[in-house]
């Protein structure tokens, strides 16, 4: 893939991840003990739909903008909580009702979902990015934008001092060797905090490569949730997924009720898959 989030932003992709890291930050603030987050390829922070980028695919029309001109009625509430995330940012710069044009990343979700003395961590390598992901947060303390490597960035950062955590690593699978380089920064990540839980973003157009990455996990306490939608291109990515290690208590449930919902409402021949690893479903500690 040649990977440029801003092409992107706000399409079916970035529904299914949004949504699950909506409801994880929610989970995993609800206990009082502070919570630290690593976002590894954060990207700009914040899109604007109407730009040059987002304008030459349009894709987010086909993803949150449909979400959002979607009736009410009958939606759950992970969802009904992510597209309120989505136009909140939106009217902070400026949005008109009715019309989405700001789209928050990765990184503006996770900052309206921390609470004061959780502390956020944000990587971005390509200068353009990082710059904007720079100025996204000139002045916020309690974020720390750093221009490097994200897979670096594990090594250096973990075990986190608040012995709780959330690792979301989204790479821009630009390497032929991408999923190589994914299983072994998550290996050394679980080897140095073996109870944070991790999010990893992953696009599905090599089954085999993307069976042999979930493998290398399978023992693990995991959540896989994949999402596909009609190729609208040649080379066009139309399907993706999420493995999630170690969730939080009752995410799986309100995963199993978002994903069927959002898939209906995202168009015909949209499906969706959830499948769960050994003891997913056990009670908080």
């Amino acid at each position: 893939m040649n990977y440029r989030h801003g092409f992107h932003a706000g399409n079916f992709a970035d529904v299914l991840k949004h949504l699950a890291l909506c409801e994880l930050l929610r989970l995993l603030t609800a206990k009082d003990r502070k919570l630290f987050v690593l976002d590894t390829h954060a990207g700009a922070g914040g899109y604007d739909l109407g730009g040059s980028l987002a304008q030459r695919t349009r894709e987010a029309e086909a993803g949150v903008a449909w979400l959002m001109a979607a009736s009410r009625t009958g939606m759950p509430a992970a969802v009904t909580r992510y597209l309120a995330a989505v136009s909140a940012y939106d009217r902070k710069f400026g949005g008109a009702a009715g019309a989405l044009r700001h789209y928050p990343g990765s990184p503006r979700l996770v900052r309206a979902g921390l609470r004061a003395g959780d502390r956020f961590v944000a990587c971005e390598l390509h200068p353009q990015d990082a710059l904007a992901l720079k100025r996204e947060f000139a002045g916020d303390r309690a974020v720390e934008v750093r221009e490097e490597d994200g897979y670096h960035a594990i090594k250096a950062s973990l075990p986190p001092a608040e012995r709780r955590g959330l690792v979301l690593i989204d790479p821009p699978f630009e390497a032929t060797d991408e999923f190589d380089k994914l299983t072994r920064a998550l290996r050394q990540g679980l080897r140095r905090f073996a109870t944070g839980c991790y999010v990893v973003w992953y696009p599905i157009k090599d089954e085999a490569a993307v069976d042999g990455f979930v493998q290398t996990v399978a023992s693990l306490k995991n959540l896989r949730l994949e999402l596909r939608v009609a190729a609208s291109g040649p080379g066009k990515l139309a399907a993706c997924g999420l493995l999630v290690i170690n969730p939080p208590w009752k995410f799986e449930e309100a995963m199993r009720e978002a994903l069927p919902w959002v898939a209906a409402q995202l168009g015909q021949g949209v499906s969706f898959s959830l499948s769960a690893g050994p003891a997913t479903a056990t009670a908080p500690a």
